[in-house]
């Protein structure tokens, strides 16, 4: 498993509450939409990167990471895993303190790189289902 369990509450309890979600948009349909849904009921701001830049949720969207014009704290990643390190790397570049990988989303050498970077990261689980089990 990548992220124990101490790394899931880190980062859904000690990590900031800004989260950055790649790959959100308007569209309902999509687990992303959901996922910031649950995040933000917890009391995290979400923030969309999308092509798109699309408001969701209320927040601003940006088309990327580096579009943001304010410090994130996570970066959660929906995204195929072929794309997500790359995600990975901008996150580190943009000094989050955390990736999250979610379900399905799975790529080794970036787990590697971006606990290298000193990141926090947890791979292939999803905050909608970790945060309410915590009561964060």
């Amino acid at each position: 498993m990548y992220g124990d369990e101490a790394t899931v509450r880190r980062i859904l309890t000690e990590r900031g509450d800004t989260w950055a979600v790649v790959g959100l948009s308007s569209n309902r349909q999509r687990a992303a939409y959901g996922v910031a849904e649950v995040l933000q009921r917890f009391g995290k701001r979400v923030v969309p990167v999308h092509p798109k830049a699309e408001t969701v949720h209320g927040e601003q969207g940006y088309a990327s990471l580096a579009d943001i014009p304010f410090a994130v704290d996570v970066v959660d990643v929906f995204v195929n895993s072929e794309l997500a390190g790359e995600v990975a790397d901008e996150a580190v570049a943009k000094g989050a303190e955390a990736v999250w990988f979610q379900l399905g989303v799975v790529d080794e050498a970036a787990y590697a790189r971006t606990r290298e970077a000193g990141l926090d990261m947890v791979m292939d689980r999803c905050p909608a289902i970790e945060i309410p089990r915590l009561g964060a």
